[in-house]
């Protein structure tokens, strides 16, 4: 990880996440009557949970709309949750607006062509291991994880590390 990374991830305020192949390894199961199942890594929640605790505000933005997104998403606390966006540049925009946290203090991650733009918003732009080449390229920093497999967790904790926060969140959960 660079020096610059590192020092962008020092002024995150707001994480902001895609859900399919970040949250998700991106794999959309259909049941035969239509149902929709998704598959989040607990180890991805739990970072949620820490960056939540530590007084970041994380969002999810997705172009597809899903129940269980939104369940999931309620579950681990996180209040900002954009669905059916398929202008993702639009929603982080608004998003900043709402939170009031300006570029610099915004991070995304994505993994497809469609988060490009709102990458390109954010003051730190962050791309799972297994985002398509031209997302890769174009990220600031490239988790070691795929999507769906703890990428999520790895933001997580490298802000948290950035921000010197980490080994507190750690605290909470070390015996006495």
């Amino acid at each position: 990880m660079t020096e610059t990374v590192i020092n962008k991830a020092k002024t995150v305020r707001l994480v902001v996440f895609d859900v399919d192949g970040v949250l998700t390894n991106g794999s959309l199961i259909l049941g035969d009557k239509g149902d929709e199942y998704k598959v989040f890594h607990v180890h991805d929640g739990l970072g949620l949970v820490m960056l939540r605790e530590a007084g970041l505000e994380i969002a999810v933005i997705s172009a597809r709309s899903s129940p269980i997104v939104a369940e999931r998403m309620a579950t681990l606390g996180i209040d900002y949750v954009y669905q059916g966006q398929s202008d993702k540049q639009t929603a982080i925009t608004e998003l900043m607006q709402k939170t009031g946290v300006n570029r610099e203090e915004t991070a995304y991650v994505g993994d497809d062509l469609i988060d490009l733009p709102a990458m390109n918003q954010a003051g730190l732009a962050i791309a799972v291991a297994n985002a398509q080449p031209l997302v890769l390229q174009r990220a600031d920093w490239v988790t070691e994880k795929a999507g769906g497999q703890g990428a999520v967790r790895e933001v997580c904790e490298m802000i948290l590390k950035a921000q010197g926060l980490l080994e507190t969140a750690y605290q909470r959960y070390l015996p006495g």
